[in-house]
């Protein structure tokens, strides 16, 4: 895994290691800003962060558009499935997300069971930034 950026909150990185530790699987995280910032990740050397982040932001937002459109509701999480293993982008509060990375032998109940209490627990680390 990478090291983290000198501006990465320490905590969230912290939240993203231990996640890693709960999940054998799990090849790597992320935490982004809704508008696609990078604010920390525990990425592997070949998967470029900022990128990532970028990338994951428009998956978010078409999620949040999907959600809304089919159910009027509010988006949670979003299960990608490749070839090479998983995807999930879990909502972390009204600003931001959280991304996982996982093998495709990963137990997909378990990797939600540890996920989605990590995103709330880096959500509450978050600033709510949002324009009020």
């Amino acid at each position: 895994m990478t090291e983290r950026a000198a501006a990465e909150p320490v905590p969230v990185v912290t939240e993203l290691r231990t996640l890693r530790a709960r999940v054998p699987q799990l090849t790597g995280s992320l935490v982004a800003s809704a508008d696609g910032l990078l604010i920390a990740h525990d990425l592997p050397a070949p998967v470029e962060p900022s990128g990532m982040a970028a990338v994951t932001a428009t998956g978010l937002s078409l999620a949040h558009r999907i959600a809304h459109t089919a159910h009027g509701g509010a988006f949670h999480e979003v299960v990608i499935r490749g070839v090479d293993g998983y995807v999930v982008i879990y909502a972390a509060g009204p600003v931001a997300s959280l991304t996982v990375l996982a093998a495709p032998t990963v137990n997909v109940g378990r990797l939600h069971l540890e996920s989605r209490p990590t995103a709330r627990a880096i959500a509450a680390l978050l600033p709510d930034t949002r324009r009020k």
